[in-house]
């Protein structure tokens, strides 16, 4: 476990020979939610920009800077 939350490297867990699990500390996991929700609201945009809706760039700035501040939780 100490290793874990020292390295924030993965641990994979074999089964006769083969990759079954991973496991990574809470802090890794915790950080990777939080990138994947940016990447959710990144993609969103794409979409949202290609079928001609779109938003006021201050605002869009605004909220992607208070995203960013915030730790992930």
């Amino acid at each position: 476990m100490k290793h874990l939350q020292d390295s924030k490297e993965p641990l994979i867990i074999t089964q006769r020979g083969r990759a079954a699990a991973v496991m990574i500390s809470v802090e890794v996991y915790k950080q990777s939610e939080h990138d994947k929700k940016l990447l959710r609201l990144l993609a969103k945009g794409d979409r949202e920009i290609e079928i001609g809706e779109g938003y006021n760039l201050n605002d869009v700035l605004a909220e992607a800077d208070a995203l960013l501040d915030q730790e992930p939780s």
